[in-house]
């Protein structure tokens, strides 16, 4: 949870659960996404983006969504962990200092994430452990289309009634921009660009948006530009906490994949920014960073974001014993994931409807 009193407060969303495995090549069960979830918790980590609700035939790596919600309903509302995994037991009985949500890309999946995110102590009345819906665009059309099947504009004007619907819902809503410093197919994305499409979604009224640099390339100065261009068009505002004490709306999400991620953190700390994503153990990543003979790396580790945060002067609610164990199980689970793929000549990762 976000703590606007504590000074030079950081919040971090680990995105394991969703950006770490859905490219995976294997499937890795819901029991271990749980456990997953719980040692992030358990870590004191502000926000788990727990899965997405895409089609299973584009991210069949997620498609246990509604399963993993359901489960996480049950443990977040009523304290009972019998036959749950570790650290489930020990979580379940206080109260979780921590926000889940989920990506959906379209009405349908908003539908999917409200039908399993219900309090099965009172599902007539109140809503389940997820209180965030993200949606996602592009500052590229090439990837826009790869990756959504759609144009920006038409991603645009896709999530219209999807916001609408969520915040009927009292959902807080944010809004991905993918490929806010290259794209894999255009090349360099001119901050302008990301500046448009961010203006588009705050028009559209998302609470949050996340800019991402898709493909790991950022320098820091790219990232000062890129960020400047886009509060010139939203107002520094969004740098800050709302009135309610609810996190910045403005959230970076950056992968490591020519390790410089962290000197990009510093710089954006310099800003003023004060939301990241994360993954713990760095997995995950976008899959079009690859070469056919070497993995890209992918997120910035939750550890690397956590360490550089504190050198800078800047604080966070994270347990490093904790973490470590958080990311000594995410590697465990990958590498399980990952030698049964190969063991019955699993393929690659899903190529589409998936914010990268």
């Amino acid at each position: 949870m976000y703590h606007p009193s504590v000074p030079n407060y950081v919040r971090i969303t680990d995105v394991s659960p969703r950006d770490g495995l859905q490219n995976e090549p294997g499937t890795v069960p819901t029991a271990d996404k749980l456990a997953l979830i719980g040692h992030l918790v358990a870590a004191g980590v502000d926000e788990v983006e727990a899965t997405s609700f895409v089609s299973s035939k584009w991210i069949p790596q997620l498609a246990d969504a509604p399963q993993l919600v359901e489960r996480l309903a049950y443990l977040w509302s009523s304290g009972e962990a019998e036959g749950a995994p570790e650290p489930w037991p020990e979580l379940a009985a206080s109260d979780l200092p921590c926000e889940f949500s989920a990506l959906v890309p379209n009405q349908e999946g908003l539908s999917a994430f409200v039908a399993a995110n219900i309090n099965p102590l009172a599902p007539d009345i109140a809503g389940g452990p997820l209180g965030k819906a993200s949606i996602f665009t592009a500052a590229s059309e090439t990837f826009a289309r790869k990756n959504t099947n759609a144009s920006i504009a038409e991603t645009i004007a896709r999530f219209e009634p999807v916001v609408s619907a969520a915040h009927q819902r009292s959902l807080v809503v944010r809004g991905y921009i993918s490929c806010a410093i290259a794209c894999p197919f255009e090349g360099p994305t001119a901050p302008e660009k990301v500046a448009e499409a961010a203006i588009a979604l705050s028009e559209l009224g998302v609470d949050e948006l996340d800019l991402a640099d898709t493909i790991g390339v950022a320098t820091p100065d790219q990232i000062e530009l890129m960020l400047a261009a886009v509060l010139d068009v939203i107002g520094d505002e969004w740098l800050e906490a709302s009135p309610e004490g609810y996190a910045p709306g403005l959230t970076l999400h950056l992968h490591d994949t020519q390790g410089r991620a962290a000197a990009c953190i510093k710089r954006a700390l310099e800003v003023g920014v004060r939301s990241f994503d994360s993954a713990v153990a760095g997995i995950g990543g976008c899959p079009y960073a690859s070469t056919p003979s070497m993995r890209a790396p992918g997120n910035i580790a939750t550890e690397l974001l956590v360490k550089t945060i504190r050198e800078a002067g800047f604080e966070s609610s994270i347990d490093l014993d904790r973490l470590a164990i958080a990311a000594a199980f995410a590697r465990s689970i990958v590498e399980r994931a990952r030698v049964g793929a190969a063991s019955v000549g699993g393929g690659g990762a899903a190529r589409g409807s998936g914010q990268r």
